[in-house]
């Protein structure tokens, strides 16, 4: 059992102990219902990686997934305490609690029937669950930024006063200070070890969202009134409607059935109609904005994203004190979800561009800074190196490296069409060099994949491509190679030339 599921049923059966004669009288209905609530929750992730999303959700939750046919989207069913757990998912862009799915919707001929047909929907769907979901998931994190306002001993508070001494330069306290109240709910799904932040959403959390409520009710007299907005996602071409006419007409069906007030910018209650051929699904969203920015503050002009970060070092398989080289690192975001994920990895962080170097700098420092308020204590900080050098003479020894995870340049934002024609070669055979002959494993990313499977069949003898996983980066059809090193020793093309004409 692991560390965050132990701490969840301590915290449980403590609460459960305590408030044991309460419970009889006042909360045994809601309280035991919600503890053994069971919901299907949907995630959309990095396209191509769903099978990787799957594998983590089965790993870390035990839970069976289900791939749908949209790219991009996984689904599986998880219990109510479980919930703290799907936040701390690295692979995982946007959450929602699905309110129902039809596999084989049937629409109508006409726009006008099919439009009718949905607002006839809104009143026949099984609400109760999944808001009962969304209300625990917006009073944790309520909670947890309430909790950090009014703790006046936490650290957290005193960067934010300028208040205590910290090792952290200046800059980077100021931008990371800027960046808590964006941050905040976040912070509290980043570290799954952290036992008190998983385990508060069990217990006086459903008690405290009752306690709000009625405090609210008591001082306003009449309840508050939810601002909502749908948000339809469409993708098929045998339809007669449009994305914004499906949410119009939804979105005015549940503001008559719930009685909502309706808001696109300031809305409470994210309603999501996803539509994809003739499979629609009904969900409710779980995230305010997406789980892939949760280790950049320092943003390049190409940063990836952590989640598909995480996808192309999962590819690789990496093994405890496993040496992880990212060549082209830009902002660092490889090697900074390598550390963080596989601690027990040494991650080295290097670009030719002394800007790059500096944001991954930046972006390490402030990922320490929040490690260091989360724990209230000095951090030992991360096995992760950063350095400046030249792709094609790495200062590393022969055969020393054991993964090479990298972004090549597309030649669009950076670097040219054209000169990836001599990079790529050049980048591969240095790759060849460093990487351990037998075992070594790499895993790059390019869009660029007739300049790449060009450099790649000159590298035959050194490097054998074991799978390509097909993603979309920004609307651009990329590829992720993973390549295996082969048992060949690396010969410097002098060397060759040196034993051809002596």
């Amino acid at each position: 059992m692991s560390d965050v599921q132990e701490a969840t049923n301590q915290l449980l059966d403590v609460n459960l102990r305590e408030n044991q004669m309460s419970v009889q009288v006042t909360e045994s209905g809601p309280r035991s219902e919600s503890e053994h609530l069971q919901v299907t929750i949907g995630a959309t992730v990095p396209t191509g990686f769903e099978q990787t999303a799957a594998d983590e959700v089965r790993e870390k939750l035990g839970s069976s997934c289900k791939i749908s046919k949209d790219r991009g989207k996984i689904y599986f069913d998880i219990s109510v305490d479980s919930l703290a757990q799907v936040h701390c998912l690295r692979s995982v862009d946007n959450l929602f609690v699905v309110v129902q799915e039809f596999k084989d919707y049937q629409f109508k001929e006409t726009k006008e029937e099919v439009l009718k047909d949905f607002e006839e929907l809104a009143g026949k769907l099984p609400w109760s669950d999944p808001l009962k979901i969304w209300k625990i998931n917006t009073c944790f994190k309520k909670k947890k930024t309430k909790r950090r306002k009014i703790n006046p001993n936490s650290s957290k508070q005193k960067i934010d006063n300028g208040r205590g001494d910290t090792t952290v330069e200046k800059d980077v306290k100021k931008e990371f200070t800027n960046s808590v109240s964006d941050s905040q709910i976040l912070d509290c799904y980043e570290n799954p070890t952290i036992k008190e932040e998983v385990s508060t959403l069990i217990g006086d959390d459903l008690t405290s969202c009752k306690d709000e409520t009625e405090e609210n009710s008591k001082e306003e007299g009449d309840p508050e009134v939810l601002k909502f907005r749908v948000t339809c996602n469409r993708a098929g071409e045998k339809h007669c409607f449009s994305s914004n006419e499906a949410a119009r007409d939804f979105g005015g069906a549940v503001q008559d059935y719930f009685k909502w007030k309706a808001d696109m910018t300031n809305f409470d209650v994210e309603v999501l109609l996803n539509i994809h051929d003739n499979e629609i699904v009904v969900g409710i969203a779980l995230t305010e904005e997406s789980l892939h920015r949760r280790n950049i503050t320092h943003f390049g002009p190409t940063t990836l994203r952590s989640t598909l970060a995480y996808g192309m070092l999962r590819l690789c398989a990496p093994q405890p004190t496993d040496i992880i080289v990212d060549p082209m690192c830009g902002t660092g975001a490889i090697p900074i979800e390598g550390a963080t994920e596989w601690s027990n990895c040494y991650h080295i962080a290097g670009d030719n561009n002394p800007l790059a170097v500096n944001r991954a700098a930046n972006n390490i420092s402030s990922l320490l800074t929040k490690i260091q308020v989360k724990e209230g204590k000095l951090s030992l900080g991360l096995p992760i190196d950063t350095i400046q050098w030249d792709i094609c003479n790495l200062p590393l020894r022969t055969g020393s490296i054991d993964i090479i995870v990298t972004d090549m340049p597309f030649g669009k934002r950076m670097g040219s069409k054209k000169r990836n024609w001599n990079l790529y070669p050049a980048c591969l055979r240095e790759m060849s060099r460093v990487c351990r002959p037998g075992t070594g494993r790499a895993v790059l990313l390019t869009q660029d994949k007739k300049c790449f499977a060009k450099a790649l069949s000159g590298m035959g003898h050194l490097w054998r491509k074991v799978h390509t996983v097909w993603v979309n980066i920004g609307g651009l059809h990329a590829a992720v190679y993973l390549l295996k090193r082969t048992p060949q020793s690396f010969v410097h093309p002098s060397e060759q030339d040196g034993e051809r004409c002596p």
